[in-house]
């Protein structure tokens, strides 16, 4: 049986979904990225990239290239809400997702033929789906394979759509025709020793001789090389297992010293936290701290709880509590806190239950806020 990949790669995602937000960010350049310090664009949109601006690029640089841009610190939770949307569509269509990002995954279709008219008809409607139910817009890459369906997912961005033939020939006539850097594994240092051997092309180095490849890469890197030239990938698609923890860690751009900041950093982390809990719909028994002083030296602290938790001010009670006991000495680099040991099936509360319902309801109006309208709306 022919293997039928997709790729779905939404289109500059974060970006996207603040202008989703936000009408009048529409058609302007936005920036998102950290706005104090070293900062760095984490994504942008169409309009700044044509002024040259690109993930990972430093953000001051990217004020010098776009100085009518429109630059804002990501809103992470907001994100990964779109995201859940849009991984329920993607599960509503293959039985087999492979996340590989909040924004991208592969998704198994082979077997499908008696729900689709065709796989291009299929991401047809895929990508219809997604616009309807979340106004954002994803590119498709269909291929025999996860290597060739990433490939082409990116080809025609945004709002894509490109269909690898299944035959070997029509697989090397797309494939071959292209950069060599399309090739996984093949960085700038590996591009530059391949053009030395005058590969500049996918066709090139399906063509170079496999002892020139083993002698330049070694036998296992030209072996994985030469299978990906030919467009040969057997790997399957394998959606991952339940998430073990869920946290978040900041590293500071000057050490932490005093008790009030220390507490202040524990609270917001606690908020940030405890959101990520509920929207995942878990609830943690085990909260861990995580310590890094400006030295490096670097603790963690756990404790179980008698009733799992999801609610910020519980969270930060517990890592409180734990930062006293451990009292470091010295400037503090980094603060985390992460929930793990999720229970599925928590057993109801004789005594408290009514406060605790309230208290459900009071974070689920908070939630229902920053859902729409950021996760700073309250403070």
């Amino acid at each position: 049986m022919q293997r039928v990949i997709f790729h779905v790669d939404m289109d500059a995602f974060f970006a996207a979904v603040e202008q989703r937000e936000h009408p009048e960010y529409r058609g302007k350049p936005l920036i998102i990225g950290g706005l104090e310090g070293r900062g760095v664009v984490s994504t942008c949109s169409y309009e700044a990239r044509k002024f040259g601006v690109h993930s990972a690029m430093p953000m001051a640089q990217a004020e010098r290239l776009c100085p009518q841009g429109i630059f804002i610190q990501g809103n992470y939770p907001l994100y990964r809400a779109a995201s859940h949307e849009v991984f329920e569509i993607f599960h509503a269509f293959s039985a087999v997702v492979e996340p590989l990002s909040i924004d991208e995954a592969f998704l198994d279709m082979t077997g499908m033929e008696q729900l689709m008219t065709s796989p291009h008809d299929y991401a047809v409607k895929l990508k219809a789906t997604i616009r309807e139910k979340t106004q954002l817009v994803a590119s498709v890459g269909i291929a025999p394979n996860k290597f060739l369906a990433k490939i082409a997912s990116d080809l025609e961005k945004p709002d894509g759509l490109v269909e690898v033939p299944q035959e070997e020939a029509g697989i090397r006539a797309f494939l071959w025709p292209l950069s060599v850097s399309r090739i996984w594994g093949v960085g700038k240092k590996t591009e530059q020793h391949l053009l030395t051997l005058h590969v500049r092309t996918v066709g090139d180095l399906a063509k170079l001789p496999e002892a020139v490849l083993r002698k330049s890469f070694g036998e296992k890197t030209a072996a994985q090389l030469r299978a990906l030239s030919l467009g040969h990938d057997d790997r399957p698609v394998a959606p991952r297992g339940p998430q073990k923890s869920i946290g978040r860690e900041e590293t500071f751009l000057t050490d932490l010293r005093t008790d009030e900041e220390i507490a202040r950093a524990l609270h917001d982390l606690a908020r940030e936290v405890g959101w990520r809990l509920r929207r995942a719909s878990r609830k943690a028994r085990t909260i861990t701290l995580k310590v890094r002083r400006g030295d490096f030296h670097t603790w963690t602290r756990s404790k179980t709880l008698a009733r799992p938790t999801n609610f910020d001010d519980e969270l930060y009670a517990v890592a409180k509590q734990l930062y006293h006991d451990l009292h470091p000495a010295g400037g503090i680099r980094l603060l985390g806190i992460s929930g793990s040991n999720f229970d599925e099936s928590e057993e109801l509360a004789l005594f408290g239950e009514e406060a605790n319902e309230k208290k459900e309801k009071l974070y689920g109006v908070v939630d229902d806020l920053k859902k729409r309208f950021g996760k700073n709306i309250i403070k």
